[in-house]
């Protein structure tokens, strides 16, 4: 699909179909029960009606002293996993975290060429490096990725720009007000002929505490208006109403993306502490994730980071919805021990404020009619 006023506004609504009670024969009369005591505990004590990921999940950690070569060895690692449905794809999307040309807190090239170097030996098809950010092709410029074509001669790596391209699709997510609006989506994350990868890096955020896999791909997908377009606009900003929309957003994106996801890579070479996720400062970690469940990468990442997981809420919406594993107890670790990787983030100043979702809706009245 293509832009166009018409078919942006055009967004079909699907209507829900209701059950259909049955009757059924009368039981036999029976002596009336006795009255029992209310049941007064609170209701995060009580089994949980939501289909939480039951699948263990598999996540690799790689540490070293080399970023390039540590994207390459987290992949192997969980190479098992990753070959029966690359070997299915016509060409692999890399999907880098590039809305800026700030070097830290951006996807290094030397990351790229990490995922490259595993995708060598096993894959021959094309690649292709895309990004919907405000300058896409600018900030490729500036951080160096058209190195990563020169590595690869014989290669078909090109260099993409989600809103030069104008294909899309549509999803729904909410207002500040909680009213549905439309999102147009890089038609790319949906193509079901691309193994798609994340290629994110660790950092803290200044709106949802922390940024990896997930993230890059939810607010990497919106598009915006391309350099030269007027009137100028963006449908990231849609997903910035609010601490706690933001959370819903995040995790309602997800859902679509889901089944398209093919690898998540985190870059914690070089993370960022304090105000991320473009301002924070340089932590020397040293490390690589990976996995095929982006929530269980995520996870893992918020653990290295010494971040609280029920602080995070689109992913813990996410876990709840059944996206993946969020539950290190069913989270099998390849490669380095995870307590040999913890550090502790310098989070946000702002982080108080971020967690203000976890609270209670104040802003109606809590019962009506």
């Amino acid at each position: 699909m293509r832009f166009s006023r018409r078919n942006f506004f055009s967004l079909a609504a699907a209507a829900a179909a209701g059950s259909r009670g049955v009757l059924s024969a009368q039981p036999p009369a029976q002596a009336p029960p006795q009255k029992q005591a209310p049941n007064l505990e609170p209701w995060t004590s009580q089994p949980q009606p939501y289909p939480y990921y039951a699948t263990r999940s598999t996540v690799a950690i790689a540490k070293g002293d080399n970023r390039r070569k540590l994207v390459e060895d987290a992949l192997v690692a969980i190479d098992d996993q990753i070959r029966p449905v690359l070997k299915t794809k016509k060409y692999v999307l890399i999907k880098p975290n590039c809305v800026s040309a700030v070097p830290l807190g951006t996807t290094n090239p030397d990351a790229l060429m990490g995922v490259i170097d595993y995708l060598a030996p096993r894959f021959k098809g094309p690649i292709v490096i895309g990004e919907a950010s405000g300058n896409t092709l600018g900030n490729f410029d500036a951080l160096g990725y058209k190195k990563v074509i020169s590595e690869y001669p014989r290669r078909s790596v090109t260099l993409v720009d989600f809103n030069r391209e104008a294909k899309y699709q549509i999803v729904a997510v909410l207002d500040y007000n909680a009213h549905v609006i439309p999102v147009r989506l890089a038609a790319r994350m949906f193509d079901t002929d691309a193994y798609i990868i994340s290629c994110s890096v660790m950092k803290t955020h200044n709106a949802a505490i922390a940024t990896m896999a997930v993230k890059n791909m939810v607010l990497g997908g919106p598009l915006s208006s391309p350099p030269g377009e007027t009137p100028r606009w963006s449908d990231k900003r849609k997903f910035h109403v609010g601490v706690r929309m933001m959370q819903v957003n995040m995790m309602l994106t997800a859902q679509k993306l889901r089944p398209c996801w093919g690898a998540a890579v985190i870059d914690g070479y070089e993370g960022m502490e304090g105000n991320g996720p473009h301002a924070g400062t340089p932590v020397p970690h040293r490390i690589a994730i990976a996995s095929t469940d982006y929530i269980a990468a995520d996870r893992t990442g918020l653990e290295a980071m010494g971040i609280d997981p029920e602080w995070v809420g689109y992913l813990l919406f996410s876990y709840q919805i059944g996206l993946g594993q969020y539950d290190l107890n069913k989270i099998d670790i390849r490669g380095q021990k995870l307590a040999d990787v913890k550090r502790k983030y310098l989070l946000h100043p702002d982080i108080d404020l971020q967690k203000r979702w976890m609270g209670p809706m104040e802003e109606l009245p809590p019962r009506l009619g």
